[in-house]
C-alpha cells in the first residue's frame, strides 16, 4: 500500500527543503564510495599497525582487498546495564564474521554515560553534548580506513543519536545497528514511581527508596520504561537499521546471540565487494525519517527525539523541522500504552505483539512508507513480522500477530488508544516548545495559571521541601537551555510536580530545559526556543504573570501586552557554578558553539 497522502506531502515537503543539503551530501557519499576501502594501497607501515594483532592468515586476507573487514563500534562499559551485555560481542562478531569468510576488527570505543545515574547531579550537563562527542568519537575509529562495512554497539539514550551521526557522516559505508535488549521486568514501574512520591514526601526514608529503584533497575539489559533508550531501539527498527525483530528480545539468550551473528553476516554481505552494497548515507532518505517520526508518535516516545532526530537527519542531509514532527502527530493515532502512557514495560509491548505487530498495523492503513531500503535488503513489509529461535538455533521469522495479544498494551490501527500522536510542538509568545501528551489526562491539556520562576532544579525542590508551592502555578525553570549549562534533563521534577498534582493544584512546567524522555502526566512545554540565555522571551517573563499552555491548538504564551513584554530587559542568572566541577569546564567551546533546540541542539549541524 502506497503511503497516506498527508504522509506523503509532508515528505515531500521534507524532500523539496533538503535538496540544497541532501544532493551536495549524497555525491560526498558517492565519491567516498568511489574511491573504496584499498588496504592494498595503504604505505606498508600504514597496513602494519592496522593488522599488527591480527592473525598470520588475517594480514595475509587484509592484504588485498578481497576479503570484507567490519569495522565495530562499541559504546560498552560497567555503568550502562543496558551496554554491559556488550563486553563479550566483540568475541562473537569475529567469530560470525569469520564465519561468513570476512574480518572483523574493533575500531574503536565511544564514550556512553547513564543518565540514570547523573540525574539532578553535575554529571548530567554533559549528557546532550555527549551525543555529539560519541559523533566525533566513532569519526576517529573509522577514519583509519580500513573498513568495508561497519556494526554499531549502543542502546541508549544520547549513544544511539550520537552512533548514527557517524555512521551518516560515514555514509559510504553500510551501517547494520546491533542492540543489547531490555533486561526482564523488576518491580512495576508505577510501583517504583509510587515509592519515590511517598520518599519526596518523607512518608519513607531513603532504605526502603533504594529497595524499590534496586527492584526496578537489577540485572543488564535496558531499563524497561519507555523513555528514549527503548525510544531508540523502536526508531533503528522501524528506520531499517536492524535485523527484523532485534529491538526488544533480552540480554543472553540464545535468540539475542543468534540475531547478533546475523546482524554481522548481514553487515558483511551488504559491502560493495559483494552484489548488494547498501552505503548508510543512501540506505536511509527523507522516507525513512518519516517513518521514525511516525514510530515515535506511534508508541508516544520520547521527547529528546523532537531534537535528536532533528539533528540525525541533518547528517544525512535532511532537514527535518518541529512542524513536521507536529503534522505528522495530528495524523498517526497513538497504539502503544507502555510506562509511563501506560502500566506495561517494554517486554509486555514486545509480548503483546512488539514491532512487528505495530509495523504491520501502521502498513495496514499506509501510515508508514514502505518502499524504504533497509539493511535487511527488502522493504518495511519485512519487518512486520515474529521474531523467533528456529530449530537449528537459527533465526526464525513468521508474519506478526493479526490481533494483539494484550489490547491493554498494543491497540488496533482502527480502534487506537487516541486518535493523535504523543508529542505536539507549541508556539506563542513564548517562542517554540515542545509538549508530549500522551501520558496527560485530556483535562490537563489547557493550563492557565500565574508563574513561579526559578532559575534551578533545585530551588524548585527547595521550595516543595519548604511548602511555598500552593496554589495553582506554572513552573518556569530557565536558564536551563543547552547554551546555559548544556540542557540537562530535569527529571527530579517530575515527582515533586506529580505530587502537587495529585493534590488537587493545577500545575504545569514550562522550561527551556529537557525532561527525561520517559516524561509523564504533568503537562510540560520543554526545549523553549528561543533559551534564556540568548534573551528570549523566557527570560522576560516575571513572577506572577498569567501563562496560558494549550495543547489541544498548539499554543504557549504569557498574557502580557507586547509592547510590555518587549520592553522589559531579560532576566539575568549567575551561571558560573555550572561551569566547573565534573568535567564541565572541558565543554565550554560546546555551549559556546551550540545550536538552537529546534535545529537539534547539535555543535556538529546547525
Amino acid at each position: 500500500m502506497s503511503a497516506d497522502s498527508r504522509i506523503a506531502a509532508i515528505t515531500a515537503r521534507i524532500v523539496e527543503r533538503s535538496k540544497p543539503h541532501r544532493e551536495p551530501y549524497l555525491d560526498r557519499v558517492r565519491n567516498a564510495a568511489a574511491k573504496g576501502v584499498h588496504r592494498s594501497v595503504l604505505g606498508c607501515g600504514n597496513l602494519a599497525h592496522g593488522f599488527a594483532v591480527c592473525s598470520p592468515s588475517e594480514k595475509v586476507a587484509l592484504s588485498g582487498d578481497t576479503v570484507p573487514n567490519l569495522g565495530i563500534i562499541t559504546s560498552y562499559n560497567d555503568m550502562l546495564s543496558a551496554h554491559q551485555p556488550f563486553e563479550t560481542y566483540p568475541a562473537l562478531i569475529r567469530q560470525a564474521a569469520h564465519e561468513a569468510g570476512g574480518i572483523a576488527q574493533v575500531a574503536g570505543g565511544v564514550p556512553a554515560m547513564c543518565d540514570g545515574v547523573t540525574q539532578g547531579q553535575p554529571g548530567m550537563e554533559l549528557s546532550l553534548f555527549s551525543r555529539d562527542l560519541i559523533a566525533m568519537a566513532a569519526g576517529i575509529g573509522l577514519s583509519h580506513n580500513m573498513f568495508d562495512s561497519t556494526v554499531y554497539l549502543g542502546v541508549c539514550d544520547k549513544i544511539v543519536p550520537g552512533l548514527m551521526i557517524a555512521a551518516m557522516t560515514f555514509g559510504h559505508l553500510p551501517a547494520v545497528f546491533i542492540p543489547a535488549g531490555p533486561m526482564t521486568s523488576g518491580l512495576p514501574n508505577d510501583e517504583k514511581s509510587r515509592v519515590r512520591q511517598l520518599f519526596a514526601e518523607g512518608k519513607v526514608g531513603r532504605d526502603e527508596l533504594l529497595e524499590a529503584e534496586s527492584k526496578s533497575y537489577h540485572g543488564p539489559g535496558t531499563c524497561t520504561f519507555y523513555g528514549t533508550a527503548n525510544s531508540n531501539q523502536m526508531l533503528m527498527e522501524i528506520m531499517g537499521f536492524h535485523l527484523p525483530g532485534a529491538s526488544f528480545i533480552n540480554p543472553g539468550t540464545p535468540l539475542r546471540d543468534a540475531l547478533t551473528r546475523e546482524a554481522t553476516k548481514r553487515a558483511l554481505a551488504i559491502t560493495a565487494l559483494g552484489n548488494e552494497f547498501t552505503p548508510a548515507g543512501e540506505m536511509i532518505d527523507e522516507r525513512s525519517i518519516v517513518n521514525g517520526v511516525v514510530g515515535l508518535h506511534a508508541t508516544g516516545g520520547s521527547t529528546n527525539h523532537t531534537m535528536h532526530l532533528v539533528a540525525m537527519a541533518r547528517a544525512a542531509g535532511i532537514v527535518l523541522t518541529w512542524q513536521d514532527i507536529s503534522e505528522l502527530s495530528d495524523i498517526i493515532p497513538l497504539l502503544a500504552r507502555v510506562y509511563p502512557n501506560g502500566l506495561a514495560d517494554v517486554n509486555h509491548f514486545h509480548a503483546a505483539g512488539g514491532m512487528g505487530y505495530l509495523i504491520a498495523q501502521l502498513l495496514k492503513k499506509g501510515l508508514l512508507h514502505d518502499d524504504v531500503r533497509t539493511v535487511f535488503g527488502q522493504g518495511l513489509d519485512a519487518y512486520a513480522i515474529d521474531v523467533k529461535l528456529g530449530a537449528n538455533g537459527a533465526v526464525h521469522r513468521e508474519p506478526a500477530p493479526t490481533q494483539s495479544h494484550d489490547p491493554k498494551v498494543l491497540a488496533t490501527v482502527d480502534h487506537p488508544f487516541q486518535p493523535t500522536g504523543g508529542l505536539k510542538m507549541l508556539t506563542g509568545n513564548l517562542g517554540k516548545a515542545v509538549i508530549k501528551i500522551s501520558a496527560v489526562k485530556p483535562e490537563r491539556h489547557v493550563i492557565e495559571a500565574p508563574a513561579k520562576i526559578f532559575h534551578d532544579q533545585s530551588e524548585l525542590q527547595a521550595a516543595f521541601k519548604e511548602g511555598r508551592l500552593e496554589g495553582d502555578f506554572v513552573a518556569v525553570v530557565r536558564f536551563q537551555g543547552p547554551k546555559a549549562n548544556g540542557m540537562p534533563e530535569l527529571h527530579k521534577l517530575t515527582t515533586v510536580l506529580g505530587i502537587l498534582q495529585d493534590r488537587g493544584q493545577t500545575v504545569a512546567l514550562v522550561t527551556d530545559g529537557r525532561m527525561s524522555g520517559a516524561s509523564g502526566k504533568v503537562p510540560s512545554a520543554i526545549h523553549v526556543t528561543p533559551e534564556a540565555k540568548e534573551g528570549g522571551p523566557i527570560a522576560r517573563i516575571r513572577e506572577g504573570d498569567i501563562i496560558r499552555l494549550d495543547a489541544i491548538h498548539g499554543t504557549i504564551d504569557v498574557l502580557v501586552d507586547a509592547c510590555e513584554l518587549a520592553s522589559r530587559a531579560p532576566a539575568e542568572a549567575d551561571l558560573s557554578h555550572n561551569e566547573f566541577g565534573m568535567g564541565r569546564e572541558m565543554f565550554a567551546p560546546f555551549r559556546a558553539a551550540v545550536g538552537a533546540a529546534e535545529h537539534g541542539a547539535s555543535v556538529i549541524f546547525h
